[in-house]
């Protein structure tokens, strides 16, 4: 995944080759923003001017920019999987939860460096 940063914001960046331009979505926003530009430093001008006026209308409105997490998601996986990551996690000594959670840090963390 191509991310571009802007102030701590995050934006997932695609190439359209209808429009030959790059598209920017701004990631965790508890609405939507989007921006295109031909270049790199257009589009990161953009990111900047659209994430300007998301914070100004948030501002506005009385809205929190960023979207809220509970820090809780159900996942459904193969009851197979299910019983492997158990077994797994008790003879580690851990809850299921805790080994998912390592699981999950680890696949961020790689995808952050990566």
């Amino acid at each position: 995944m191509n991310l571009m940063t802007v102030d701590g914001y995050h934006a997932r960046i695609e190439y359209n080759e209808e429009t030959d331009q790059f598209r920017g979505e701004i990631l965790g926003l508890s609405g939507g923003a989007d921006f295109y530009g031909s270049s790199p430093d257009e589009l990161r001008h953009e990111f900047k001017k659209s994430l300007e006026i998301f914070l100004e209308v948030c501002k506005e409105q009385g809205m929190e920019p960023r979207r809220q997490y509970s820090g809780k998601f159900n996942l459904r996986i193969p009851p197979e999987l299910h019983e492997k990551l158990a077994m797994t996690a008790e003879e580690q000594g851990k809850s299921l939860n805790a080994l998912a959670q390592e699981a999950l840090q680890k696949s961020v963390t790689a995808q952050r460096n990566g």
